[in-house]
């Protein structure tokens, strides 16, 4: 794909959402860390139900760490992996008040330190709660950037690194949360919506006419 058709891309995602965010709900950089870490094989929605009760009671590291693992358990149960996941966020807070006194590290090494929290989640937080311009390459993200011919790659982080080469520098801030949504409600991974997509003349998705007319795999 050339610098022109990517760049008229964005430049559609931009003019259909302007302010495009994550659909975790989310008001300090602490809960966006704790929603992402139990957005890991689950869906936001679903994230969104456990974490607004969550919130209303513990919305600090402290406040997590008096809970304890079995206090925590009790409002994430519905979300997949909850055990695990319990374990890591308690021993997130407390590296939280152990070394950043309770505050969320705005540094990429340091988020990646933290348990449950790998690169992904640590470009989440960068670029959601601090401004930074990563990319967050998720499973629909992977699969627009391959599809469409943004940014082809084999592995996740060749795709990360791709995006970052690729996508012209004033759509940078915005692209991962335009292509998870591209991804999650146009771009479906077993029948992709092709005739409603605005991006449909553009995309270099060989079977995308057979999608376009209503086929199906």
């Amino acid at each position: 794909m050339n610098r022109d058709k990517r760049r008229a891309i964005f430049e559609r995602l931009r003019e259909a959402n302007p302010q495009p965010t994550t659909e975790l709900n989310y008001s300090t950089p602490f809960e966006l860390l704790i929603a992402v870490i139990l957005s890991a094989q689950a869906t936001d929605r679903g994230v969104n139900k456990a974490t607004g009760p969550l919130f209303r009671d513990a919305d600090t590291p402290g406040a997590i760490l008096a809970l304890g693992e079995d206090g925590l358990r009790d409002y994430i149960r519905t979300i997949g992996l909850f055990n695990s996941k319990a374990k890591n966020i308690i021993a997130t807070c407390e590296a939280l008040v152990a070394s950043h006194d309770g505050v969320v590290p705005h540094d990429r090494k340091a988020l990646e330190a933290l348990p449950g929290v790998g690169r992904k989640t640590a470009n989440v937080v960068l670029n959601t709660a601090f401004g930074e311009p990563t990319m967050a390459v998720d499973t629909h993200i992977f699969r627009v950037a391959n599809r469409t011919g943004i940014a082809k790659g084999k592995t996740v982080r060749a795709v990360e690194d791709r995006l970052m080469r690729q996508v012209p520098k004033e759509f940078l801030q915005d692209a991962h949360h335009w292509l998870i949504l591209h991804g999650r409600y146009t771009c479906l991974a077993r029948r992709p919506r092709c005739g409603a997509c605005p991006l449909y003349d553009l995309c270099e998705f060989p079977e995308r006419h057979h999608y376009a007319d209503g086929g199906s795999e």
